[in-house]
């Protein structure tokens, strides 16, 4: 579970963006090797850039490549149910022509998309926040000697990302199913 997976997003913009020099500086030289090598470091760094996001989102739960498992905040999970609720409501009203229930399930229905938004948000925040306390924690553990809280901040740091990450991939789910509805 220690963040030394080297999975980390920044260091896949670093190593893409030394990969890319080298390989304008191999063309501009003309070494081949120069640019091949410079074009492996960018291979490379998509790779890390996309370890580093990996994360299996499942109902309720994110779990992360590094083995990282968080439970969703839970006005997400109620977000969603009173959402689907709302929908299977307004349908049901739609169907018999009965305009209180289509309107009651519309209402929670938004009702529920404000839910699940505001847990994700806190998902986020609180993701970042763990993220942030991690990097720093396990840094000063790291100068002070002390292996045991680094592993633990490395870890706290690996939790916070998988809690950032699940967030993210609902969110960024929601948009793309607005862009269609659009």
């Amino acid at each position: 579970m220690s963040s030394n997976d080297n999975t980390s997003t920044l260091k896949s913009y670093v190593d893409s963006a030394t990969g890319g020099v080298q390989n304008a500086v191999g063309s501009l030289l003309g070494s081949s090797s120069d640019q091949a090598e410079g074009q492996a470091k960018q291979q490379k760094a998509d790779a890390e850039y996309d370890a580093s996001h990996a994360t299996a989102k499942l109902p309720g739960f994110t779990a992360s490549s590094a083995g990282a498992v968080t439970k969703d905040d839970p006005d997400r999970t109620t977000g969603s149910w009173n959402q689907t609720v709302g929908s299977a409501k307004e349908f049901v009203g739609g169907l018999v022509g009965n305009q209180n229930l289509k309107q009651a399930g519309r209402e929670q229905n938004q009702e529920g998309q404000a839910q699940e938004a505001k847990g994700q948000i806190n998902d986020y925040a609180s993701g970042a926040s763990d993220r942030v306390t991690g990097t720093v924690g396990s840094a000063v553990a790291g100068l002070t000697g002390d292996r045991a809280k680094q592993t633990e901040y490395q870890n706290q740091h690996g939790v916070g990302k998988t809690q950032q990450r699940g967030a993210e991939y609902d969110i960024q789910k929601q948009a793309e199913a607005q862009k269609t509805r659009a």
